[in-house]
């Protein structure tokens, strides 16, 4: 089980990756192919709308089926598939296109751990294994920085990306061969097990909206608009976004690794969960009131969005207190669409945000737009959040 849990690792190191590549690839897909910032916002939004529509039916998958062949045929067939048609794209719909498929590929990845976790580790240290599994595969995160422009320059973009196919591939087989499902659980007759029936937990509704929030501006920084907004305001080039984003991802594994232990030691998932993000927002804050104010300041910002940003495992482990076993595997998936959609859809949001602040104004003033278009959501989730029920106190 352990050598599976290590793969399953390696396949969440790889779906870091893909979503944080397009941030160091935008010059030279814009350069070669003619894919702009807002094509490549797209682009990353089909990635986490093809993850987040896909989250249901991997839960039911998980619950039925198990993580072992769940996740391996997903990621051979969408993460390697997707990989492959992105070594071969000619134009914006060509990556519009392998986003997608590569979406679809990592989808199971992250879910098959935490069901495993959920169903054979204690409830206390659910959140500690969520967080250092989000930790550890954040080197993806790290990888998509400075290191992908490394190889980018040595080797070219497309060889790159058909070395990512192989190595996706080679990923799953493992995963098939060496995971083990935990013990499957017999339906108890009218236990339920739908969408309705998860949804009809009370204690979920003031959760879901800070889920569907919290990681939009994190990723979409990290993900996309980093590499648009140093080019533009600071005219840094690829090695120079290649460093801050590496600088960023740094960050966002230490705060996947710190949120669990703080969990753990204050005893409450609510007061870490909701004082982490009241940080992020007032981090949010300062881009929007001074996009411009240095190279120094920006980069301090987007690494401390990157640190308090990381509270996705804290949040799940509170929601998951809420799940009876029958239903784990649903009731991570239905937090992580949630989760994935949310920042899917304020991808696509974005791109006219953005546009249209140019249009209107100055690269200056369209950047701060664009970040008090990712604060106001959540500071939105944060009041609803205020009013959650903190279960989480009686699992320490």
């Amino acid at each position: 089980m352990k050598v599976g849990i290590a793969f399953l690792v390696a396949g969440y190191v790889l779906s870091q990756f893909y979503r944080a590549c397009l941030a160091v690839l935008a010059p030279t897909l814009g350069a070669e192919i003619g894919a702009t910032p807002g094509d490549l916002a797209v682009s990353l939004g089909l990635w986490y709308a093809a993850f987040a529509l896909m989250q249901m039916p991997v839960g039911a998958a998980l619950d039925r089926i198990g993580p072992r062949y769940t996740v391996s045929l997903l990621l051979g067939l969408g993460g390697a598939g997707g990989a492959a048609a992105f070594a071969m794209a000619n134009g914006p719909w060509g990556v519009h296109i392998a986003m997608a498929l590569i979406g679809v590929g990592c989808a199971p990845v992250l879910m098959g751990g935490y069901y495993i976790f959920a169903r054979m580790y204690a409830p206390a240290v659910f959140g500690t294994l969520a967080g250092a599994m989000i930790g550890i595969g954040s080197l993806g995160n790290l990888a998509g920085a400075a290191p992908l422009a490394w190889v980018i320059e040595a080797a070219g973009w497309r060889q790159t990306l058909w070395g990512l196919a192989a190595i996706t591939l080679a990923v799953a087989l493992a995963v098939a061969r060496f995971t083990r499902d935990p013990e499957r659980i017999a339906q108890t007759p009218g236990a339920g097990g739908s969408l309705l029936d998860l949804l009809r937990i009370p204690g979920l509704w003031a959760i879901l909206p800070l889920m569907a929030v919290n990681y939009t501006a994190a990723a979409g920084l990290r993900g996309v608009w980093a590499g648009p907004y140093l080019t533009q305001i600071y005219s840094a080039d690829t090695v120079v976004i290649g460093k801050v984003t590496l600088v960023m991802g740094l960050a966002m594994v230490a705060g996947n690794f710190l949120y669990g232990p703080a969990e753990r030691l204050i005893g409450s998932h609510k007061r870490v969960v909701l004082g982490g993000n009241l940080v992020l927002a007032a981090i949010i804050a300062a881009l929007w009131l001074a996009p411009d104010a240095g190279l120094g300041q920006a980069t301090a910002l987007m690494a401390a969005a990157g640190f308090f940003g990381a509270s996705f495992p804290a949040i799940m482990a509170h929601g998951r207190s809420f799940f009876p076993n029958h239903l784990v595997g649903r009731g991570v998936t239905l937090l992580n669409m949630f989760s994935i959609g949310g920042v899917g859809i304020m991808q696509f949001a974005s791109r006219p945000v953005y546009e249209s602040a140019v249009a209107a104004g100055s690269q200056t003033s369209a950047f701060s737009t664009l970040f008090l278009f990712l604060l106001i959501p959540l500071l939105a989730g944060l009041a609803v959040y205020a009013f959650a029920r903190n279960r989480g106190g009686a699992s320490y």
